[in-house]
């Protein structure tokens, strides 16, 4: 099943797992207009493509390590690191280690629930 916007208790197990690049699923784990919380699951090698987007996005690491590029700055990246991205500022990622990140959203991504 999908996220359900307002849901209050969200179980990882029950939630749909989508494919959105080579290597890359996402699940979005709950959400308002306000916020939103998604879990990005990396194969290794896998590309997050440099984007950018008018939302404030915090990234934490769960489990991996990853090379990140925001606003033309490289860093490797690894479980407990945690990024802030705003301004519509460019970034992207190239996963070294499968891994796990979670994204937080401000305010929420409507293109991710419009699909």
């Amino acid at each position: 099943m999908k996220s359900i916007k307002n849901q209050i208790w969200n179980y990882n197990g029950e939630i749909d797992l989508e494919e959105c690049a080579p290597g890359v699923k996402r699940r979005i784990m709950a959400y308002t207009d306000e916020l939103m919380c998604v879990e990005n699951s990396f194969e290794k090698g896998a590309v997050g493509a440099l984007h950018q987007h008018p939302h404030t996005q915090i990234t934490y690491v769960v489990s991996g390590r990853f090379e990140f590029e925001i606003g033309g700055v490289k860093k490797i990246v690894g479980p407990g690191d945690s990024m802030l991205k705003k301004d519509s500022v460019p970034h992207g990622c190239v996963c070294l280690e499968k891994g796990i990140l979670l994204d937080i959203f401000s305010p929420m991504r409507e293109d991710f629930v419009e699909a």
